[in-house]
């Protein structure tokens, strides 16, 4: 019977900690599978312009965030607008992005997204859709869509909205259902026609080498645009996607405490284990006593055995897990 309890504890201590391996494991690759998508395709830090005032020597600006900022990878120009996207009687709200095709290269996941489109088609009055997204408006490869815009040219009968055609060149699929239904790329010169933006940009998105490095790069990018009196807002993607990371952190926080109650009931089962021992073994006790052994040897004798199981039980669930 004891010896069954001893298995019991075994069993425990190894389906617990392998549990919390396994969960614990699960919900950290999750949280890095979300933000290596979510890196991939925008950036560490954003820089926005403010409104009605898009950056025009954008240029300049990635050529020195890349070279003169320690840290920075990547920096990529780009036109990002809400807008309208009509199909035949179907309707749907989209985020249309300008970016140039050199720069959709430049990140692994972008050149995954778009594999069954050739980048260097990328010019010209066409938009990439989103394959849900296209799904969604009923097109393909070939038809057209068209975009509208509530910030249109004010006439003498009020505000007319800005319209035009494009034609779908292909679609894009990331792999998450944030971007892939509700995205649109596009030139960025196509962009900056159909916005009236000239030469400007209204943001330019910065991948780092380290994300260790984002709250030290985006101070020093702060301190940079006001010295030079320009105005422009700058977060990082934990704000952008602060609802996504905090839930998923509170999820693993309580499932780190739940499972971790699963290993201390397997505790309790080593104790019971060991007190229905003791209890068992009182008659070989007394002649241990009787021939001269004291108390701290008789228990240390149970605690190696409670270590024993709970050490061998850990291992288990280890190589388990």
């Amino acid at each position: 019977f004891i010896s069954v309890i001893t298995s019991f504890a075994f069993i425990g201590i190894a389906l617990g900690v392998a549990t919390l391996i396994i969960v614990t494991s699960v919900m950290n690759g999750f949280k890095e599978e979300l933000l290596g998508r979510i890196l991939g395709i925008n950036g560490h830090i954003s820089i926005a312009a403010v409104r009605n005032a898009p950056f025009d020597n954008y240029s300049d600006a990635v050529k020195m965030l890349e070279e003169r900022i320690p840290g920075v990878d990547v920096a990529i120009p780009m036109v990002e607008k809400q807008l309208l996207a009509t199909a035949g009687n179907t309707a749907e709200g989209v985020m249309v992005r300008g970016v140039r095709g050199i720069d959709l290269q430049k990140k692994q996941v972008l050149r995954d997204g778009f594999k069954d489109f050739d980048l260097k088609l990328f010019e010209g009055d066409i938009v990439v859709l989103g394959a849900r997204l296209a799904n969604k408006l009923g097109v393909m490869p070939g038809d057209e869509i068209t975009l509208l815009s509530p910030n249109g040219k004010i006439t003498m009968f009020g505000t007319v909205p800005r319209m035009k055609s494009y034609r779908v060149a292909g679609t894009f699929n990331f792999g998450m259902y944030e971007y892939d239904a509700n995205f649109v790329f596009m030139p960025l010169a196509a962009a900056q026609k159909f916005f009236s933006l000239g030469n400007g940009v209204t943001g330019i998105d910065v991948t780092l080498k380290d994300e260790a490095d984002t709250d030290y790069v985006r101070q020093v990018i702060g301190a940079a645009i006001e010295s030079s009196g320009n105005k422009a807002f700058v977060y990082d993607y934990r704000q952008t996607n602060s609802a996504f990371f905090n839930a998923i952190d509170v999820e693993r926080n309580v499932m780190f405490i739940v499972l971790t109650l699963i290993i201390l009931v397997a505790v309790f089962n080593i104790i019971t284990g060991l007190i229905m021992l003791v209890k068992d073994k009182g008659r070989d006790i007394a002649v241990l006593r009787t021939m001269g052994a004291t108390k701290g040897m008789v228990m240390r004798i149970f605690f190696l055995d409670g270590a024993f199981i709970g050490v061998v039980g850990t291992f288990l669930g280890v190589v388990l897990a």
